[in-house]
């Protein structure tokens, strides 16, 4: 994520963001739907999707300061699949957890992102670091911590790259 007063997420999310904050995405599988593919006997199954920021909402603590810890930022997203199909959305929250400390202007965010997709939702959450830096998000990886419907039991992870203003690519991996 982006610091809360300055920031374009890439998103939590993204995902990304989660998604950033969580970004939108877009959803592919080796079989072009949202719906995890096994790639082979043994691996896990892998959604790829591209997210695209629709909601981006800042909550600072101290408006038109500096950004400060607990400095809050919540974001929705459109999921599409690799065609531009939609075939879902995110929703999230992140927390500034760390400032910018000198000879450290990255900072650090908490991220928690819900994944909705037609067969159910998918859960996320974890540390997006260097979001106060300028340019283009960095890439993140969320731990997946469960889900509902086909994604019920679901763990594994949520990595998440800005590919363009306001876009996320996130890859899921289920394991």
């Amino acid at each position: 994520m982006r610091p809360v007063r300055a920031a374009c997420l890439g998103t939590a999310t993204a995902l990304a963001a989660l998604l950033a904050c969580a970004p939108v995405t877009s959803a592919a599988t080796g079989t072009g739907s949202a719906h995890g593919a096994s790639h082979g006997k043994g691996r896990a199954p892998v959604i790829t999707l591209i997210g695209r920021l629709a909601e981006r909402t800042p909550i600072p603590l101290h408006p038109g300061g500096p950004a400060a810890q607990g400095d809050q930022v919540v974001v929705r997203s459109v999921l599409e699949d690799l065609d531009g199909n939609v075939v879902g959305e995110s929703g999230g929250t992140c927390v500034l957890t760390r400032a910018a400390l000198p000879g450290d202007p990255g900072g650090a965010e908490e991220c928690i992102v819900t994944y909705t997709l037609p067969d159910g939702q998918l859960t996320a959450q974890g540390m997006y670091f260097g979001i106060l830096n300028p340019g283009p998000p960095p890439s993140f990886d969320n731990a997946i911590t469960g889900g509902t419907g086909k994604y019920s039991k679901a763990r594994g992870t949520v990595h998440a790259d800005t590919i363009g203003v306001g876009v996320r690519r996130f890859t899921i991996t289920l394991g």
